[in-house]
């Protein structure tokens, strides 16, 4: 890859990682519920789910995804449930902030985030459509293949993390700043509304788009 073409890549990077997507409210949502050195955690996952992808476009599979009916309905609908099943614990989550709970469920805790952020991005047709359509044209056929996929998952990853990490802090700021039980509960139903939001987004989106 041309280092003008990883220019142009990167700051379209930029404005797909700014871009509010599922990814954007889970992060924030790590963050309001954990603050921000535990609620990064999700965007680690969020990046796995981006190598994922982009591991599926290099494979082939993301073709047979964006191409056959069958195999994109299932991911999108398995995408759908998870968002809509995101948002119901959300809208339910206790009205106390998750940071507060005891130290012994830390590295559970943190696991699930990581698995949570994994699973909004490695089940997204969105992310594999936009790995079809935006991904070859900045590959040079007749140069070696994987250390342009390496080129392009790195930058993928460093936006997203650099953007994420925004998300989180910002959200985190807001726990912060909560105090009262009534709060943290309208915070807890807007993120919870907002996975809804997402996930009904997703089951609109069709395979030509």
């Amino acid at each position: 890859m041309e280092f003008s073409a990883w220019l142009t890549f990167f700051a379209a990077c930029w404005a797909i990682s700014i871009s509010p997507g599922p990814g954007a409210v889970a992060s924030m949502s790590a963050g309001l519920n954990y603050g921000f050195r535990r609620g990064y955690f999700t965007v680690f996952g969020l990046i796995l789910g981006i190598w994922t992808q982009l591991l599926f476009v290099g494979a082939g599979l993301g073709a047979l995804v964006a191409t056959s009916a069958t195999a994109f309905g299932v991911v999108k609908w398995a995408g759908v449930a998870y968002l809509v099943y995101l948002g119901i614990a959300q809208w339910r989550a206790p009205a106390t902030p998750m940071a507060a709970r005891s130290d012994d469920g830390t590295q559970t805790t943190r696991r699930s985030m990581v698995l949570r952020g994994w699973m909004i991005n490695a089940v997204n047709p969105k992310g594999t459509v936009f790995m079809l359509a935006v991904v070859p044209q900045f590959l040079v056929l007749n140069q070696p293949l994987l250390e342009q996929y390496l080129v392009i998952g790195a930058t993928l990853s460093f936006t997203d993390l650099v953007v994420m990490a925004g998300y989180t802090a910002l959200a985190s700021k807001v726990l912060n700043a909560l105090r009262d039980a009534a709060h943290i509960r309208t915070m807890n139903r807007v993120f919870g509304g907002l996975f809804v939001v997402a996930g009904t987004l997703l089951a609109l989106f069709k395979r030509g788009a």
